[in-house]
């Protein structure tokens, strides 16, 4: 499909849906023979690269919100740092701390780092993986203990979780995409989770 032949209500369909500008969606329908699917691809991995690009500046605005289960047993107090208040009163970044707040109440990670988690907890983590892989070949042991580390960190570190909304992509992942829509690094700084009598 030529480019002149992308009708505005198509682009305008991938708008809606990824929330990209209109000529980032028209050069991706373009690109993607007008295939709606490649170009939601194309679109994603371009917000991941920008989204990368953008990790380095510095969040010194932001917001804390709160989220308390129905139940009323389970809390989240959540802090989110972005670049400028204008991105952190607008409406993505309040539904990304709604969803936050509410995949940390589902989820219970332990931080938001794979690199908070605790030494001593990594180091037993280890050592349990090494009594289970003793018997396998020498030179194919770390290998698998790391990827069973990884496996590990991806329940522990919020970053690293599979977003409860879309198990197909991580936390982390739903953050480059609110990265890449507002042009703005977003950084999650803290969070607390309470849970009655734990």
């Amino acid at each position: 499909m030529a480019e002149t032949e992308i009708s505005a209500s198509v682009v305008m369909a991938l708008r809606a849906r990824t929330g990209m500008g209109m000529m980032a969606c028209k050069k991706a329908l373009a690109e993607a023979g007008g295939d709606t699917e490649k170009a939601v691809e194309l679109l994603r991995k371009a917000g991941m690269k920008k989204a990368d690009e953008k990790a380095v500046r510095e969040t010194k605005e932001g917001r804390v919100t709160s989220y308390i289960h129905h139940n009323g047993k389970v809390g989240v107090l959540l802090e989110i740092n972005c670049e400028t208040d204008f991105v952190a009163k607008g409406d993505l970044f309040t539904t990304l701390m709604s969803d936050l707040c509410m995949h940390i109440a589902a989820a219970a990670p332990r931080c938001v780092r794979r690199e908070e988690v605790p030494a001593d907890l990594v180091e037993k983590e280890k050592a349990f993986y090494r009594e289970e892989v003793a018997s396998k070949p020498a030179n194919i042991q770390d290998k698998i203990i790391a990827g069973k580390l990884d496996k590990w960190f991806s329940e522990q570190a919020l970053l690293e979780q599979p977003f409860v909304k879309d198990d197909k992509k991580s936390v982390g992942d739903l953050i480059k995409e609110a990265i890449s829509k507002t042009g703005e690094n977003i950084s999650v700084a803290r969070f607390a989770r309470f849970v009655v009598g734990g």
